[in-house]
Parts: C-alpha cells; structure tokens; sequence
C-alpha cells in the first residue's frame, strides 16, 4: 500500500510515446510561454507606465494579466522540462505546490472577471456614480478580496487533498497536479467527502459569480440597446466584448473540462481538454484586450516607439564612441 506521507514523487501523463513528438511539444510549449509573457508583460508595462491607463479598468487589467502569467508560469516549464528529458515525474512538494498555485491562481483569475464585470455594469448603467463606487480605494479592496479569497481556496484545497492516504498507486493520468486525478488514488472514504464537501462549496461560490455575471450583462445590453445614436452603442459594446469574451472562453473550456460526459472521456481528450482551459486562456486574453481596446494598442505602440527610439540613440551612441 502507498502513503501519502513515504510518497516521493507522482508519474503526470505524458504528451507522446515518441522522443520526436516530446520535442515538438517541447517547442511548441516554448512558443505558447513565450508568447504569453511578451504580451502579459506588454500589458503590465502599458498599464503601469501611461497615466491614461490608470482607470479602475486598467488596475484589474493589470491584476488579470499577472493572474495569467501565474497560470502560464505554473504549468507550463515543468510540462517542457518533462517533455525535453523525456520523462514524466513530479515530486510529491512540486506537486502540492503546483496544485496550489494553479488554483490560487485560476480562482483569483475568475474573481477579477467577476469584478471587471461589475465595473463594466457600473460603468454603463451607473456612470453617474462610476467615481464613487469605483474609487481607488474600493477598487484595491475588491481586488485584494479576489486575491485573498483565491489564496484561502487554494490553500484549503492542497491541504486537505494532500492529508488524504494514497494507495492506488502514484501515476496521474493528467501533464500536471490537479485534485480530480489526486483523489483517484486516495483511499479514505471520509477525506474523500471533505474534499468533495469542499469542491461544492467552491463551486457554489464560483456558480453565484457566474449568475453575477450574467445578470450584469442582461442589464448592461438593455442599457446600451436604449442609447439612441447608433456610435455611442457601438462604443458601449466595444468596452464590454473583450471582458465577455474572456468570461466565455474561461467558463466554457473549464466547464467543459470538469463536466464532461465519462462516455467520451479518453486519455488524449482530458489531454486536450487541460491544454484548452490551463495554457490556452491565459495566452489569448492579452490578444483578445489589445484587439478591441483602443487606449491599449495606443499605450502599447507608444511604449514600443520610445523603446525602439531609446535603442537606436544608445546604438548611436556607441558607434560614434567607437569610431572617436
């Protein structure tokens, strides 16, 4: 029998059986985090840095993307450094930290969604009262609340999975730690029931931000379909898409990934699936704000130019310091 406490380490799922699709899963791993940290890093140099940025807006905008390059950073390097020595280990503290931090993260993720929609709401239903309710302080209140809630998650949620005792074994048929494939290979019948205790109040909490978010935006598109002037609808839609398409990608692939019928569950499908909510998210919200967000694409072009501008003065500089 194993016990969780003499256990050294847990066998994650590997991506291929072959050395050379290891690789390309390597490289293609490699291009996804590279991606995803230029444009997260974009994004929080853009919002710290422009003063026309420094809206409520902007403050949970930067708040999502580190959430971001926390889901990126937690799963991705070990998932290349697997894929590059070919192997398929994990320890057993790498993965209570690694099952900690992607859920802090993804929770506090979808907290900061639910108060970005708040913001949206009040900014189109209520913008006579934007500035009260959504003044400097309230906004570092709402979002320290999102963070503190999803740490207090995670936290509850490593600690009672990890006191379980572990008898089927040590392999997870998933590329990273997570708590479904965890308590497979649990054997106490009452930690199981805790833990499951604890999945339905998270899930509770999450569905209550859910309908949140839906009820915001049943009343933000009766507020803007009354705007008369067919610009100033076009203006209100274009600052809720990227927030609702964020919202949708996030729910549907997570939903998705833990409702799925067990009829169509496969090895290869959950593979897909994790990939889908875990990496594919948190790479494409930056693409998604910076495609409809007008002030952002300015911010970060205008960032870009003085940077390329900077270089080219210091490049100056040293070849007429070289020639001298």
């Amino acid at each position: 029998m194993w016990n969780s406490s003499s256990m050294a380490q847990f066998l994650l799922l590997a991506f291929a059986d072959r050395w050379e699709l290891q690789l390309l899963h390597f490289w293609l791993f490699l291009a996804i985090s590279l991606a995803a940290l230029l444009a997260n890093g974009l994004i929080l140099s853009a919002v710290a840095c422009d003063h026309h940025l420094h809206t409520p807006m902007g403050f949970f905008l930067l708040n999502l993307s580190l959430t971001d390059l926390g889901c990126i950073c937690t799963t991705v390097p070990k998932a290349m450094h697997n894929s590059l020595q070919n192997t398929t280990t994990i320890s057993y503290m790498g993965c209570a930290a690694q099952l900690f931090l992607l859920f802090f993260f993804m929770a506090t993720e979808f907290y900061l969604l639910t108060i970005m929609c708040y913001d949206r709401y009040v900014a189109i239903c209520k913008p006579l009262h934007y500035g009260t309710l959504l003044g400097s302080r309230a906004c570092a209140h709402m979002a320290a609340a999102a963070w503190a809630t999803g740490f207090l998650n995670a936290l509850l949620h490593t600690a009672n999975t990890f006191s379980l005792p572990l008898c089927q074994g040590n392999a997870l048929g998933q590329f990273f730690c997570e708590i479904p494939h965890i308590l497979k290979l649990s054997c106490s019948h009452s930690g199981y029931l805790r833990e499951i205790g604890l999945i339905g109040v998270t899930a509770c909490l999450s569905f209550s931000c859910f309908i949140f978010i839906v009820f915001s935006y049943v009343q933000i598109f009766r507020a803007v379909l009354r705007i008369p002037s067919q610009q100033g609808r076009h203006k209100a839609f274009s600052t809720c898409l990227p927030h609702l398409a964020v919202v949708s990608l996030f729910v549907s692939t997570a939903t998705f990934a833990y409702l799925k019928p067990p009829s169509i569950s496969s090895s290869s499908l959950d593979l897909v699936v994790s990939v889908l909510y875990s990496v594919v998210p948190p790479s494409l919200n930056p693409l998604i704000y910076n495609l409809r967000n007008q002030e952002l694409r300015v911010a970060i072009r205008k960032m870009m130019t003085t940077c390329f501008l900077r270089s080219n003065k210091v490049h100056l500089f040293f070849c007429r310091t070289l020639i001298v």
